[in-house]
């Protein structure tokens, strides 16, 4: 990355009509939150798993729910209670304050479960959580019909077994187990309601915006699960500019603008937040 490239972005930036926030894991370690890049990286977070022998993607699987309902509670509950404790950092402000101000606004697609983008001051209907929601719950039984709903409630986990204790959430109309309205691996009973109507409403801005008004800024969005940059790609495709901000996967097709570092700092960066 170069001074040109930081000049170019902050050119599209500044000719923009709309911005598109495209968010992976990366977005959230400037606040602390830990990165699951790799075994190594899940297993520096949750030693526990380690001498489990189980990694981030056998652990991000419904079975467990039916399995070890303590196991998989421990795991999601330890997550959701650190969500809601982390604030995020400046450049969830910088992007938010940049798409208020641009014609058509802004709209956040993201990978990410956590609720960063809602707790950074975010309108809830310019959202799209792709993978769902660790804050809202579904029951376990997919044919009960109580749907979504949100659960401000801790889970009491205890952090040297990453196991959480009794009660666990429950459904409130059946009272089967509940679970979080999250797409995980394998997973054949995720009620994907809440997240098709932000698609819907994502989808429907997207064709009031010119694709070539459009700049999407793209942070921490890997390869590993391609969800965050397959969107990216496909808008760039119809005309939009890509700023790519990730410290390991930068690279992107032809024209991409990219920067090699973190979110924060690359927002900063472009942001004039640095000398």
């Amino acid at each position: 990355m170069n001074d040109a490239t930081i000049s170019a972005a902050r050119a599209a930036l500044e000719g923009a009509e709309a911005l598109v926030v495209a968010a992976g894991a990366g977005m959230g370690v400037d606040s602390g939150l830990p990165d699951f890049r790799g075994n190594e990286g899940f297993w520096n977070a949750y030693p526990p798993f380690k001498s489990k022998g189980l990694k981030f993607t056998d652990l991000a699987n419904p079975q467990w729910f039916d399995r070890d309902p303590s196991l998989a509670w421990g795991f999601y509950g330890h997550r959701k209670n650190l969500y809601r404790e982390t604030n995020p950092h400046d450049g969830f402000r910088m992007l938010l304050e940049l798409g208020a101000r641009l014609p058509k606004r802004y709209f956040v697609f993201t990978s990410n479960v956590d609720g960063q983008f809602f707790k950074a001051g975010y309108n809830p209907q310019r959202v799209c959580e792709a993978h769902g929601s660790i804050h809202h719950l579904q029951c376990t039984r997919r044919s009960c019909d109580s749907g979504i709903w949100r659960s401000e409630a801790p889970i009491d986990v205890d952090h040297d077994t990453m196991t959480a204790s009794e009660p666990f959430p429950r459904c409130p109309s059946c009272g089967s187990l509940a679970r979080p309205n999250i797409l995980m691996f394998g997973d054949a009973k995720w009620r994907s309601e809440r997240t098709d109507a932000q698609e819907v409403r994502l989808s429907n801005w997207l064709d009031t915006v010119s694709p070539k008004k459009l700049v999407i800024v793209e942070l921490g969005a890997g390869g590993a699960i391609p969800t965050v940059r397959h969107f990216s790609e496909q808008n760039q495709r119809w005309g939009a500019k890509l700023i790519r901000i990730n410290p390991r996967e930068s690279d992107g097709p032809e024209g991409t603008l990219s920067f090699a570092e973190g979110a924060l700092s690359g927002l900063n960066r472009i942001f004039r937040r640095n000398p």
